[in-house]
C-alpha cells in the first residue's frame, strides 16, 4: 500500500512549510527513517524522514514552494505496487476536516485561503454540531479577543474561518512605538505592529514591497499577536555592574581556556536561571481556554533571542539551572553559531520558559521587549556604561547596566515581577553565589 508523504505541523502556530531541498529524487528507493526532504518552518530547517520503505513517487511540491501543513507532497510506493492516482486524491478532503496525527503536532492546521490548488479545493465545509467551521488557531484568537466566530466570513477552503479572518475583524490597535531587532548572541524581540517588508537577504528598498522569508513573516505575526493580545507591563532597573565585570574577567580565564569568549549573556543566563528557581511564577506560562490558566513549568529552559538573515529565532538552553557556567557558555556558543547558519534542530527551539534579549553589544542603553508568548516574561538587557551616581553622598563614576522586565499581567503581578528583578539585580551586584 502506498504511503503518503505529508507535510507535518511542527509548531502550534505553523500554517505552512517551505520546501528547501529534496534529498531523494523521484523514482529513487528510500528506506524507512531516512531523510527525504528538508522543510523550513518558522523555527528552523528540518529533515522529514520516510515513514516507509519503497520508491519515492509523485513528488508534487518543488523546491521553494510554500506548502500548507497536512498536504501530501509525495507518496512512497511499495516494491510490488503499481502507481495509481488514488493515494493523493483520497488524502485531499482530510486536509480541512482533520489534522495530521503526529506526536509533534500541537494543533490542527490553520490553512491559508489560497493554500490548495484549484482542482483540489473542498467545495464546502459545513458547520459541525451547529458551530461555524473554523481552525483551532482562529477559535483561540477569537476567544482571546471576544470575536464571534459565527459572524465572520471565512476565507479558507469552503468558507472555513482562519486566524487571518479573526485578526481582520478586530479593530486595528493604536500604533506601538516598541521596536526591537537584535543580532549576535541575544536578540529576543522582535518587531512593532507593522513589520517592514524585507527581502530574504536584506532590507526593503524603495516603495515596492518585497517578499518576506517564512521565518520573518511568522516572526511578524507572532510578535504582533503577542503585543496586541498579551497585557504587558514593564519594570525598569539600573544595576551596578562592577562585580559582574570582575566576575567575567576571572571566569573567562577558567571557562574559555583560549577558545570561545565568555560573554555577559552567559553570565546573565546563569543569573536568570537562579532567579527563576527562587521565583517560579516567572517561569510559568499562560494557557488560553476555559477562562485561562497559569501553567507551572517544571523545567527552567532559558531562550536566547538571535537575529539571523532569515529572521529572529530563539534557541533554548534546556535545564539551564542544572548547568555550570562552562556548560552554558558551550551551549550558547554552539546554538548561536548554528542559528545563524540555519542548522538548528527542532527540539532546540522548543520548550523555552523564559527569554533573554541583549542589545548591549549594539550600544543600546535600554529598551523594552515584547513577550515571547506563552512565556510569562522576558528580560531586556542594555549596555554597560559609565554613569555618575551617588556613593556615600558623593558623586562617583560606576559602570551601570540597564535592565527591563516585560511581564504578562495575567501571570505575574507588579510585586512578583519586582521581587524577581530585585533578585536578578542582587546577583549581578554580588554574583559570589554563582561563581562555582
Amino acid at each position: 500500500m502506498a504511503t503518503n508523504v505529508i507535510l507535518p505541523a511542527l509548531g502550534i502556530a505553523q500554517d505552512t512549510g517551505k520546501i528547501v531541498a529534496w534529498l531523494k529524487a523521484e523514482g529513487e528507493r528510500v528506506t524507512q527513517g531516512e531523510p527525504i526532504v528538508t522543510i523550513e518552518t518558522d523555527k528552523a530547517a528540518v529533515d522529514l524522514e520516510a515513514e516507509a520503505t519503497g520508491i519515492l513517487a509523485r513528488v508534487s511540491a518543488r523546491v521553494g514552494d510554500e506548502v500548507p501543513v497536512a498536504q501530501v507532497i509525495a507518496v512512497i510506493l511499495a516494491d510490488d505496487e503499481v502507481e495509481t492516482e488514488a493515494p493523493l486524491a483520497e488524502a485531499i478532503p482530510a486536509l480541512v476536516t482533520s489534522p495530521v496525527t503526529l506526536d509533534s503536532v500541537q494543533a490542527a492546521p490553520d490553512l491559508g485561503p489560497s493554500s490548495y490548488p484549484a482542482a483540489t479545493r473542498v467545495a464546502d465545509v459545513p458547520a459541525r454540531n451547529g458551530r461555524r467551521a473554523a481552525s483551532p488557531k482562529a477559535r483561540r484568537i477569537a476567544a482571546e479577543r471576544g470575536v464571534d466566530i459565527a459572524a465572520l466570513h471565512g476565507s479558507g477552503p469552503g468558507g472555513v474561518v482562519l486566524a487571518a479572518d479573526v485578526l481582520a475583524a478586530v479593530a486595528s490597535p493604536p500604533e506601538r512605538s516598541l521596536l526591537h531587532r537584535e543580532g549576535g548572541a541575544a536578540p529576543a524581540i522582535q518587531v512593532a505592529d507593522h513589520a517592514p517588508a524585507v527581502a530574504a537577504g536584506g532590507e526593503g528598498g524603495g516603495s515596492q514591497g518585497q517578499a518576506l522569508t517564512t521565518v520573518w513573516r511568522l516572526m511578524a505575526e507572532r510578535t504582533t499577536q503577542s503585543w496586541t493580545s498579551v497585557p504587558h507591563f514593564f519594570l525598569l532597573r539600573e544595576v551596578n555592574a562592577t562585580r559582574l565585570m570582575t566576575w567575567r574577567e576571572r571566569a573567562e580565564e577558567q571557562v574559555s581556556a583560549g577558545r570561545n569568549a565568555l560573554t555577559y549573556t552567559d553570565l546573565l543566563v546563569k543569573i536568570v536561571a537562579e532567579a527563576l528557581r527562587r521565583h517560579p511564577r516567572l517561569n510559568a506560562s499562560w494557557s488560553a481556554g476555559a477562562g485561562g490558566t497559569i501553567k507551572a513549568n517544571e523545567e527552567i529552559n532559558v531562550g536566547i533571542a538571535v537575529a539571523t538573515e532569515q529572521g529572529l529565532v530563539v534557541p533554548v538552553i534546556h535545564r539551564t539551572d542544572e548547568l555550570s557556567l562552562r556548560g552554558i557558555s558551550r551551549q550558547r556558543t554552539d546554538l548561536v553559531a548554528r542559528a545563524q547558519a540555519g542548522q538548528l534542530r527542532l527540539h532546540e527551539l522548543q520548550g523555552g520558559t523564559f527569554t533573554i534579549s541583549n542589545l548591549g553589544m549594539y550600544g543600546i542603553d535600554a529598551f523594552t521587549a515584547i513577550i515571547n508568548a506563552p512565556q510569562a516574561a522576558i528580560l531586556a538587557v542594555g549596555r554597560i556604561a559609565d554613569r555618575v551616581v551617588p556613593v556615600d553622598g558623593k558623586p562617583a563614576v560606576r559602570p551601570i547596566l540597564a535592565l527591563s522586565l516585560s511581564c504578562d499581567h495575567r501571570v505575574v503581578d507588579g510585586a512578583r515581577g519586582a521581587q524577581f528583578l530585585a533578585t536578578v539585580a542582587a546577583l549581578i551586584e554580588d554574583p559570589s553565589e554563582l561563581t562555582g
